[in-house]
C-alpha cells in the first residue's frame, strides 16, 4: 500500500514549519503547499545514496567479523546533463 506524504505536509503546515523535506513528492502534491511552506524534494536516490556507508559502519562496529562489500553499481534511473 502506498501512502501519500500529503498528510505529513499538512502536519508540517499546522506546526508552522518553514520547509518540508522529502524525496517522494509527486507532481500534483506540490500544489498542496499553497504558498504556506517550501517543499524541498531532494530525490529518492539522492537522499539514500550514502546510507550504505552508514550501514556498513554500523555492521563494522557491532559485528567486526562480519564481512561487508559495497556495490559500486549506480542504480539511479535519472541522468543529469
Amino acid at each position: 500500500m502506498v501512502v501519500p506524504v500529503v498528510f505529513l505536509l499538512e502536519n508540517a503546515k499546522q506546526m508552522k514549519a518553514d520547509v518540508f523535506i522529502s524525496a517522494d513528492f509527486k507532481y500534483h502534491e506540490f500544489f498542496n503547499a499553497e504558498k504556506d511552506i517550501i517543499i524541498a524534494d531532494i530525490g529518492h536516490y539522492e537522499s539514500e545514496q550514502f546510507t550504505k556507508e552508514l550501514i556498513k559502519e554500523i555492521f563494522k562496529e557491532n559485528f567486526p567479523k562480519f564481512a561487508t562489500h559495497l556495490s559500486e553499481l549506480n542504480t539511479n534511473p535519472i541522468n543529469y546533463l
